[in-house]
């Protein structure tokens, strides 16, 4: 069948298009993470502020006219099930694993990549495990639980608590946090009033929670998932203690706020980016500026930037491998960085150090129910 002159330029645009279209040239990026279970509300904010920043990109041409599409995994926050998405989705060849959610998860995952050559990057952790030793194809971008909680005891130190009491999940994430805390308390002279942990299957905090009020603590550190921690500041209150509550980063969403109801007023949350009000930090200022343009009327938050800063660190490290871009050329990329700006936060990575940022504030709930530094 023959066309006529018309109808070839029709098909020869048609084709080109169709070439350039983001829906026939995507740069897949695989994630699994607990988007329903006890971290859910942070885990949403989380990727919603990596969408905000890869919906940018994608639509000003993507990457030499690729999208970037984000395939996110839902594994109800255990283990098991995110090792088992980890594993459908490098089979089905994403590029990258992305803002993958918890401790023992992120290592139920490290052996997969480290055997696909898969990279890793912007685990949403703060685990050591991830850091030292260096996992060749995990690429951190946020500070560690360990130095988030060390900072926690000081500051409570500082500020004349002496009793402090310390509570966490018996998991690599507790543990983690708990060794972090426990060089606090060496570094100002102290051992923790109560020190006690809890099974993350099936939290039973009532005996602990007796503990904490007869040790009669000004201040308790709770290592633990967002559910996990409101329900022990609703038993301390409950039991009449008043004792100042602090948690990790990992429940740094507005999300978990509002998991505290009533209780959320006077709580601590240690945080790993800058704050997220915060019109003189280049980053924070770029995404206030994407969330104002959506015009729904959502404002940024903590874990918000969280997504974005690991969205930034991807984007880059896509754009240094193209346009041929393969998981071994995005190592090799990230590895290239040196004080890559963010936008007021510097990100090196070198073939010997994958830890990227080292950043870590304090903040308070407010009475108006938002992070406060």
């Amino acid at each position: 069948m023959k066309l006529n002159r018309h109808c070839r330029g029709w098909v020869v645009a048609t084709l080109a298009c169709l070439a350039l279209s983001p829906a026939w040239a995507q740069i897949r990026i695989g994630q699994t993470a607990g988007f329903t279970g006890p971290v859910a509300a942070g885990v949403k904010e989380t990727t919603e502020g990596a969408r905000l920043y890869l919906d940018s990109v994608n639509k000003n041409g993507g990457i030499n006219g690729q999208a970037i599409e984000l395939v996110s995994l839902d594994d109800k926050f255990e283990p098991p099930l995110a090792a088992e998405n980890a594993r459908k989705l490098i089979d089905d060849g994403v590029l990258a694993l992305f803002l993958t959610r918890g401790t023992p998860h992120n290592q139920a995952i490290i052996p997969l990549v480290t055997a696909a050559h898969v990279p890793l990057i912007a685990p949403s952790t703060g685990s050591m495990v991830l850091h030292q030793p260096v996992q060749p194809w995990v690429f951190n971008v946020r500070a560690s639980y360990q130095r988030e909680a060390e900072r926690a005891v000081r500051h409570l130190s500082l500020i004349g608590m002496s009793r402090i009491g310390l509570v966490h999940v018996n998991d690599s994430f507790g543990e983690d946090g708990a060794k972090g805390a426990m060089t606090g308390f060496k570094a100002v002279g102290r051992e923790p009033a109560v020190d006690e942990k809890f099974d993350r299957e099936k939290p039973d905090l009532a005996p602990v929670i007796a503990k904490l009020v007869k040790a009669d603590v000004q201040a308790v550190i709770v290592v633990g998932s967002g559910t996990v921690v409101a329900d022990a500041l609703g038993k301390l209150r409950a039991a009449g203690s008043r004792a100042q509550l602090v948690t990790l980063s990992n429940n740094a969403s507005q999300g978990f706020i509002k998991t505290l109801g009533d209780n959320a007023r006077g709580t601590i949350i240690t945080q790993v980016f800058p704050y997220e009000r915060s019109i003189n930090n280049g980053m924070v200022k770029e995404a206030m500026g994407l969330v104002a343009a959506q015009g729904k009327g959502a404002e940024l938050t903590p874990a918000m930037l969280e997504g974005f800063a690991g969205a930034k660190v991807l984007v880059e490290a896509l754009k240094r491998a193209s346009p041929n871009i393969t998981r071994e050329r995005i190592k090799s990329a990230l590895e290239s960085f040196k004080r890559y700006d963010l936008g007021g936060l510097e990100v090196s990575f070198s073939t010997t150090d994958h830890s990227g940022l080292d950043y870590s504030d304090l903040s308070i709930v407010g009475e108006d129910g938002h992070f406060r530094r």
